[in-house]
């Protein structure tokens, strides 16, 4: 049983304790605001917003990228999902998505595209890691209305 990071992250209307949320809640780490596989992905769970809602779900998106970077990305693609930045990278290494990537041949730092479902009381519940998009935000919508269906 692992339990949420206590970690804080920027969220537009303020800091985002998330280990304090109290709510089912979804984290899902992308690495670039603005980038095709980032926008289909912050796309795909927006289509899917208000049926997280309805699960009683909390879906927060985290980058590394500025409330700003993240303003413009929400007001560009119309999104309706929830950003936060984590500047620093403290919740990155929290949640253990920072680390070295590959792209076309060259090495670099980066954030691994990864998913996490955590319960009211913050226990992991799943996590998908590598995450590829195509289908992965109703792969987690799957799962988080099986969490809400057995609470």
């Amino acid at each position: 049983m692992t339990k949420i990071p206590a970690v804080t992250v920027e969220g537009q209307d303020g800091p985002i304790a998330l280990g304090r949320v109290g709510v089912p809640l979804v984290v899902y780490f992308y690495p670039k605001d603005d980038t095709s596989g980032c926008t289909r992905e912050a796309q795909d769970f927006t289509a899917l917003a208000a049926d997280f809602a309805q699960a009683g779900v909390r879906v927060i998106g985290v980058s590394k990228d500025s409330l700003a970077a993240h303003g413009k990305f929400t007001a560009k693609h119309g999104l309706a999902v929830e950003l936060a930045s984590d500047p620093d990278g403290v919740a990155c290494e929290a949640f253990g998505v920072w680390g070295e990537k590959k792209l076309y041949g060259r090495t670099y730092m980066g954030i691994e595209r990864a998913t996490f479902l955590y319960d009211a009381d913050g226990t992991l519940v799943r996590e998908w890691r590598k995450v590829k998009v195509p289908g992965h935000a109703e792969a987690v919508l799957a799962a988080a209305r099986d969490l809400a269906a057995s609470a």
